[in-house]
């Protein structure tokens, strides 16, 4: 019988172990309220300006909500006070839609404003505001014609626009009757003035020429 050579199975070479080695960064990590660069970020900075921390707090509300407009009233109207520098001065503030001064008289060369209305783009910016301004200088510059102003608004909740129109209609209709009327009074007056200039001048007629008057 033949012998049956058993085959041994090739031996495998010993394979060196691969061990994985984790590169360190010798940069120091950026520690927080810095950026890579070493900078500060510009959310630690001091304090904002009152006019951007005004902004910041009526632009954090619910951007899904519909915006409703406000409508804020203007008292008091200092003197060189036009309606495009008004609009100028409360834009800086927020978005403005209409604004209305009414003048007091018409016949001045320089028109003085008795009172105002300004309507806002946004309610919440309207209501904020008033709490800012209310009773505060209108400029606190030296030089400014503001600055012995001060600002005396007041929220007018549930105002419309179309209201203010009727009303002005109102006023515009009721100073015509009145001057309507003024006018009618004073020409009643004129005549009976003229009625008794002519009755004295007949009784002066009828006295005889010698006669002491």
């Amino acid at each position: 019988m033949k012998e049956i050579k058993r085959k041994s199975k090739p031996k495998r070479k010993p394979t060196r172990m691969e061990v994985e080695e984790i590169e360190t960064s010798d940069k120091p990590q950026p520690e927080d309220g810095e950026s890579a660069n070493g900078e500060a970020n510009p959310s630690d900075e001091g304090d904002e300006m009152e006019l951007a921390s005004f902004k910041a707090a009526c632009s954090s509300s619910d951007p899904a909500k519909k915006i409703k407009k406000g409508i804020i009233y203007i008292s008091n109207i200092p003197k060189h006070m036009t309606l495009t520098r008004l609009r100028e001065i409360l834009g800086e503030y927020g978005g403005i839609g209409r604004a209305f001064l009414r003048s007091q008289s018409s016949k001045h060369h320089n028109i003085l404003f008795a009172e105002g209305w300004v309507e806002f783009k946004s309610k919440h910016v309207a209501k904020q505001l008033v709490l800012l301004l209310n009773n505060k200088q209108i400029s606190t510059r030296n030089n400014s014609p503001f600055y012995y102003s001060l600002w005396s608004m007041e929220y007018l909740p549930r105002f419309k626009w179309a209201r203010l129109a009727e009303l002005m209609n109102f006023v515009q209709v009721t100073n015509s009757q009145n001057h309507l009327e003024f006018l009618k009074k004073k020409a009643k007056e004129a005549k009976e003035v003229k009625k008794a200039m002519k009755v004295l001048a007949d009784r002066l007629l009828e006295l005889p020429l010698d006669s002491n008057i």
